[in-house]
């Protein structure tokens, strides 16, 4: 095969240990050029997120039945991309060097001439290690460290591993793969020399909100994996640190870990404050009962673009509003000069904080984050009387803030630049696992929730219930629903907080 004209690199990538944002710098620069990722089952799914929406996307599972692919396959999956004159990444769970394989597909690239590089990735070792508190070296009790295979290469006929050796070994062992074989791991130990007591601990779905963590002696370990249904991945520690210290172990202090939330806003939305939750390691559900539809294509609002420099105010109610009034002004060929000197009003922080990615300073933000504190809040602020308003929102928003500006004097035209409308969405995630929360950051979405799902089995989940404000608890409360808190900040940010200020009073 001719190569001379080949234009394609290949990255190997380590994608880390699970958590999406334990992926190196420049993992995640190559991962947002790449024209092409190729990607293992033990590579966070969201990591696509970051690729470009026009790469291609080659997924290449092990063991997984008739969509498995075997390593032979995979080597010559990159060098085919690469001689396309693709730039490819390899994104490969953990580290690439580390039982990875990454060796065997560097010396393929190496041998077909292709340019590689390869970026390291948190090994799981490392990752488990400060997500359990269990200290690979300590001062005290372990100098060394060893990592080995519980899962050596198939049809192999001597083991690689010197059992006996590794039974004298005085600090910490760390198994990778090693689930499916601890029992046997534990026998030639014990077999070799190694105390029965020796500590041990294994740490499943390591860095995840579905973190697991088993202590026990060696000669009990499997016995307690099993009583605790813990699962691969995993991570399998022998040796004297294995006792681990509980104080070291701060992923079990936060408030949301191991919690599972509900989000029911939108796609894009939701998308968004299900990454806000993740980050707090709780488990998210999301559960988008409403869409966003855009009304820029209207006559109204091209009309009212016309003549929007001839108002006093521009008033926005929400990040949606914005990033819609902006798209549609991209599509037009137009930019914030539209606005002329009128003045913007953003009901909140986050809604002023999406008008300035577009080069907009609001004029007024109001202290609390309702239609109604903004009205009260802009009255207080300037003069309104005989002053032109307009209302860039949603077309199902209440009509309160238009009711008190033009209580003000204030002549007021409320021009919708998009809808929510009522999406259908697949139940079944929210019966595979418990259920503790339940969010809900609009009327509309409680009601297009409740309209698929009963009132009677979230109480059956014992799930309780947030709400972002006033008048979605008002809402709520009206379906027969309980509301447990409500957000004091009206935002995203706020109702996060909320919850966990909950969850950490109740566990006091």
């Amino acid at each position: 095969m001719n190569m001379t004209n080949r234009k394609g690199r290949v990255y190997l990538v380590g994608a880390g240990p699970g958590r999406p944002d334990l992926i190196t710098v420049r993992g995640l620069e190559l991962l947002k050029c790449a024209d092409c990722v190729i990607y293992d089952k033990l590579a966070n799914p969201a990591l696509l997120n970051y690729a470009r929406s026009d790469a291609e996307l080659l997924a290449v599972p092990k063991r997984v039945g008739s969509e498995s692919f075997r390593q032979e396959q995979i080597n010559n999956l990159l060098v085919q991309k690469a001689v396309e004159g693709k730039s490819v990444v390899r994104l490969k769970g953990g580290d690439p060097y580390i039982f990875g394989r990454g060796t065997e597909e560097a010396a393929v690239l190496a041998e077909a001439g292709i340019n590689f590089e390869v970026v390291p990735g948190v090994t799981a070792a490392l990752a488990a290690s400060c997500y359990s508190g269990i200290a690979l070296t300590d001062r005290a009790f372990a100098s060394e460290v060893i990592f080995v295979t519980g899962h050596e290469a198939e049809g192999k006929q001597q083991t690689g591993i010197d059992w006996s050796l590794l039974a004298k070994f005085t600090g910490t062992i760390v198994f990778y793969m090693g689930m499916g074989n601890l029992e046997d791991i534990t026998r030639r130990l014990i077999e070799n020399g190694m105390s029965p007591e020796t500590p041990s601990a294994v740490v499943a779905d390591a860095t995840l909100p579905t973190q697991k963590f088993v202590k026990a002696t060696m000669a009990t370990i499997t016995d307690s994996c099993t009583k605790n249904k813990i699962m691969p991945p995993a991570l399998v520690f022998i040796g004297p640190t294995a006792a681990g210290d509980s104080r070291l172990n701060w992923l079990a202090e936060l408030p949301l870990f191991g919690k599972t939330v509900v989000v029911t806003r939108d796609a894009q939305g939701g998308a968004e404050f299900a990454e806000k939750i993740a980050g707090r390691m709780a488990v998210t559900i999301e559960i988008p009962v409403t869409k966003i539809k855009t009304l820029t294509d209207s006559g109204d609002f091209i009309k009212t673009l016309a003549q929007i420099h001839a108002y006093d105010w521009v008033i926005f109610t929400s990040r949606n509003g914005v990033e819609t009034f902006f798209a549609a002004l991209a599509k037009l060929s137009k930019d914030a000069r539209v606005f002329g000197s009128a003045k913007i009003a953003a009901i909140g922080i986050r809604t002023a904080e999406t008008l300035a990615r577009f080069g907009i300073k609001a004029d007024f933000v109001p202290s609390a984050f309702t239609s109604n504190d903004l009205a009260r809040g802009l009255i207080e602020f300037t003069n309104l009387r005989g002053k032109k308003v307009l209302l860039m929102c949603s077309q199902i928003a209440s009509d309160d803030l238009t009711q008190l500006l033009e209580a003000a004097g204030a002549s007021v035209d409320n021009v919708p630049v998009y809808t929510h409308e009522k999406n259908l969405c697949d139940m079944k995630p929210l019966s595979e696992r418990p259920i503790h929360w339940l969010t809900f950051a609009s009327p509309f979405a409680a009601t297009c929730f409740f309209e698929q799902v009963s009132v009677d089995f979230v109480k059956s989940k014992n799930a309780k219930v947030a709400s972002i404000g006033p008048v979605t608890s008002k809402k709520l409360v009206e379906l027969g629903v309980k509301v447990d808190i409500e957000a004091s900040e009206h935002t995203f940010d706020g109702l996060l907080a909320a919850i966990e200020q909950h969850e950490l009073r109740t566990t006091k």
